[in-house]
């Protein structure tokens, strides 16, 4: 079950993230098909987080769901917008995720 509530995860990650590229191109929701893929992309997004939350621990889940959010984010940022991140921000990604793995691995909140 948790493998399933993981991948759920990742569905809704990738949700957010097609969600959050598409809120830049929507011009403040002046454009209509970037401003319908925001609102479903959301919507996936946290109807999927929804559903881990069944039989993942909130702290994780969430913990998860926004770093690897701010890591993919950043990555199409850079890609899509040539919106390249310094030093300092790789820097406190790499915090960020090393975070989430030592949450993951190590927390007794994490189901393991």
């Amino acid at each position: 079950m948790r493998s399933s509530a993981y991948a759920l995860l990742a569905v809704a990650i990738v949700a957010e993230v097609v969600a959050t590229s598409a809120l830049r191109a929507s011009e403040g929701f002046s454009r209509l098909v970037p401003s319908v893929i925001v609102v479903i992309g959301y919507g996936i997004s946290f109807y999927l987080l929804s559903l881990t939350l069944k039989s993942l621990p909130v702290g994780i889940v969430y913990a998860v769901w926004s770093g690897a959010g701010i890591v993919l984010i950043t990555l199409v940022a850079a890609l899509l917008f040539k919106q390249i991140p310094d030093l300092p921000a790789v820097l406190g990604m790499g915090l960020i995720v090393a975070g989430v793995v030592v949450l993951n691995v190590f927390s007794k909140v994490s189901p393991h």
